[in-house]
């Protein structure tokens, strides 16, 4: 059988390559690490962009990036399980306030509690499992 080629194909069966692509990175320990983002509905995508300004427009002057082709970032992407892939997103969620998390952590710490309510906790804890012995014990 061969294949039937339509001309109007809205979708056409071969991918066409973009050529060498902006690929944001994150640090990590062992070097540089491609970002993946998540689309509208929640699927996981590999992102590039064609040009270093469409990449800092989007992202900001702070991302770094790699110059990678479309072929080696699918490769790059399909060990992971993402085989989507998204040049030249228009919009992205805005960055986390790492600050006010910070200062909300710092709030919320146990280093912040009173010794005496520490100690309240450990007397209590003390007291339960004194009466739980109890209970097994007969």
């Amino acid at each position: 059988m061969s294949p039937v080629e339509y001309s109007e194909d809205p979708e056409p069966s071969e991918r066409f390559p973009a050529g060498l692509l902006f690929v944001p990175v994150r640090s990590g320990p062992t070097g540089c690490t491609a970002r993946f983002f998540r689309t509208p509905l929640g699927g996981r995508t590999a992102v590039g962009f064609t040009s270093a300004a469409e990449l800092t427009a989007t992202l900001g002057t702070d991302q770094a990036f790699i110059r990678l082709s479309e072929s080696a970032l699918r490769a790059l992407a399909a060990p992971l399980g993402v085989t989507a892939l998204t040049i030249d997103p228009q919009f992205s969620a805005p960055s986390a306030d790492r600050t006010a998390a910070t200062a909300r952590e710092r709030e919320n710490s146990w280093r912040r509690w009173h010794p005496q309510h520490v100690g309240a906790l450990r007397v209590t804890g003390a007291a339960a499992v004194v009466a739980c012995l109890n209970l097994l014990i007969g």
